[in-house]
This record gives C-alpha cells, structure tokens and sequence, in this order.
C-alpha cells in the first residue's frame, strides 16, 4: 500500500526504528555534515541548503513535532559541547556565526525524520522515495525476499509453535470427546479463538495476508499469538471436559459455545490479548505491509528490538534453524513433554 511519511508518525518511525535500513541509507544518501562525537550532525545552515527550505521552515517543525525529532536526534548544544563543536567548523556551516551561545544540531536520523516531515521541499520528495525503496531492498535482502513468513525467523518461533501443536490435539480431542456434532466444530471453534483474539476468522485473516490456498495460516503467526491460542486451546479444552463431566453427557453446541464466551472474559487474557493485537498489527503492517483493519486502532511503531528479532544477525530462516543441534534439542525436550 502507499505510504505517506509526511502523514503518518507510525511509518516514520518504522524507518527510524529500523538500523539496517538506516545504515544503508547513510551509506547510499552521502548528505555530507560533521562527525562529532562519534556521529554524523548537521546544524540548521547546512539543512537548509540540503532541503532548499528557510531556516524559518526548519523552526516550525521543531515547534510543531518537537517531541519526535528530539527523540530522534535533534539537540541543542551549549557550553562546553558547544565550544568543542565550534572548534571543528568554521562560520558557515554556524547558524548564527562564532558568536552563537546555543547551537541546534540534528544527527543523521532526525535529518531523516526531518525530511519524512517537509512538504514544500523537493528534496525532500526525492530522499522520502529513495528511502522507502532502501526499506524495501533491505527488508528483501535480509529475509531472502520472504515477508509472508518472516514471524519464522524469530528463534521462538519453533518452541511456540510446538508448543501450540500439542495444546491443539488437546483442543481437539476435547471437542471429540465433550461436544456433540460432526467435523465443522473444529472450524467453528478455532474462529471463535481467531476472532476473539484479533477479531479476524480465518477466511479473513488469509485475505488480509494474501496467502494461497496451500499456506498454512498458523505458520505466519507470531510466537506471542501461537502462545496465546495455544492457552485458549489448553483453557478450554479443559472447561469442556468439567462442563461435560458435571452433565454427565456430551455439549450441545449452544452449550459449548456459551461456555467460550464466559471463558474468554476472564480478565487474564485482557492484557495478554492487547500484546496480541498490537504486535500482530503493528508489524504485519511493518514488515508484511499488511493492514487488519479491524485491529487498525491498535497498531504503534515498531520498536527497534523486533527489527533485530526478525532482521538481525540472530534472527535466521526456518531451514536455518532446522539445521542447529541446538535447536533441535529444544524441539525434542518439548515434543517429549
């Protein structure tokens, strides 16, 4: 879908949130500025050359989205960090000459963020799209060109998805055993779960995901969500067998489904169904550039500890982990409970 980075706080940050993308865009964008501290910095001067904007400009949005550029990187230096600063530069690149007692500076991340803000500036346009093409050659380069399953490159992927396996037989065990009706309750109770986790049945879920007819849905899920269906499947399996057992007979359908509406109401899952949805919509958008719009409202920025989860020098393939002794291990010790 297209994205308007002037618009849209989420999007700017998933760019920002994401090292990779910004050391290539470093890397490729070549903007120029001063190392200082350890880190490229611009001042005002130099960005309004940059972006052919007035220095007028440049103070509107430190007023107008104050708190996201100092979160990402914009400063003000005075006193000694300034006067270390100035011993690096001469006058032109200073916004009001030596004699300046306070000096503003961007690092290379708020320019960025800067430059997602502008709207007047053609430059600005340009690095925005060259920005998102870098986002996309990166996001193509470290999953292999695989975002559908890019949930799997999480290291607790396999375990959680064991793990839900095992507590599925139970699930489905129980509906044998404790609820009356043929084949279709399987389905109709696994939507019940989907929909009351993150308010999709499974026929949507796959629509908003694009998967074939041959994908498994469970295989794009997040470890957390496999985690939380796997405790609504152990929590009621167990519920249908004590309801079962008090009757002395199998559940009625409507029985049964009674009994999920008061299961899922207990005030344990609350939390634990708000992580659900927010990591399922946030990065689906991220990474998947897939939109739940029923679960739009809970969708945030990306932070940058789920970039090295899924993209980071730890975060590696299915068959990848297949191949770990290590893992391997895991997988029996949990298959073996």
């Amino acid at each position: 879908m297209a994205k308007d980075l002037t618009n849209s706080s989420i999007e700017r940050q998933n760019i920002l949130n994401n090292r990779y993308a910004l050391q290539q865009a470093e890397q490729h964008l070549d903007l120029g500025g001063i190392v200082f501290e350890g880190e490229t910095v611009f001042t005002k001067a130099q960005l309004v050359a940059l972006f052919e904007i007035s220095e007028s400009t440049i103070e509107k949005y430190l007023v107008s989205h104050s708190d996201e550029l100092k979160n990402n990187g914009y400063r003000v230096l005075k006193g000694k960090k300034l006067r270390e600063f100035k011993g690096l530069v001469d006058g032109a690149v200073m916004d009001y000459g030596t004699k300046v007692s306070v000096l503003g500076i961007f690092n290379f991340r708020a320019v960025l963020n800067l430059g997602m803000l502008l709207t007047d500036s053609e430059p600005a346009r340009l690095l925005r799209s060259r920005l998102l093409d870098i986002v996309l050659d990166v996001m193509a380069e470290r999953t292999g060109g695989h975002t559908k399953f890019i949930n799997q490159r999480d290291r607790d992927y396999l375990p959680a998805a064991l793990q839900e396996e095992n507590y599925r037989r139970q699930f489905t065990d129980a509906l044998d055993n404790y609820v009356e009706g043929g084949r279709w309750k399987y389905g109709r109770f696994t939507n019940l779960i989907y929909q009351s986790i993150f308010h999709e049945n499974a026929a949507e879920y796959r629509k908003v995901l694009n998967l074939a007819a041959r994908d498994n849905l469970r295989h794009t899920l997040y470890s957390e969500v496999l985690n939380l269906i796997a405790s609504y499947e152990s929590g009621i399996a167990h519920e249908l067998q004590e309801a079962s057992d008090k009757r002395g007979r199998k559940l009625s359908q409507k029985e049964a489904e009674e009994l999920f509406t008061s299961f899922e109401k207990h005030p344990l899952f609350s939390p634990l169904v708000l992580d659900a949805r927010t990591k399922m919509a946030s990065r689906d958008l991220c990474f998947r550039d897939a939109l739940h719009e029923k679960l739009e409202a809970y969708i945030q920025a990306v932070p940058e500890a789920d970039f090295e989860r899924f993209l980071g020098d730890k975060s590696r393939s299915l068959e990848e982990q297949l191949s770990d002794p290590e893992t391997i291990a895991v997988l029996k010790r949990l298959k073996d409970r």
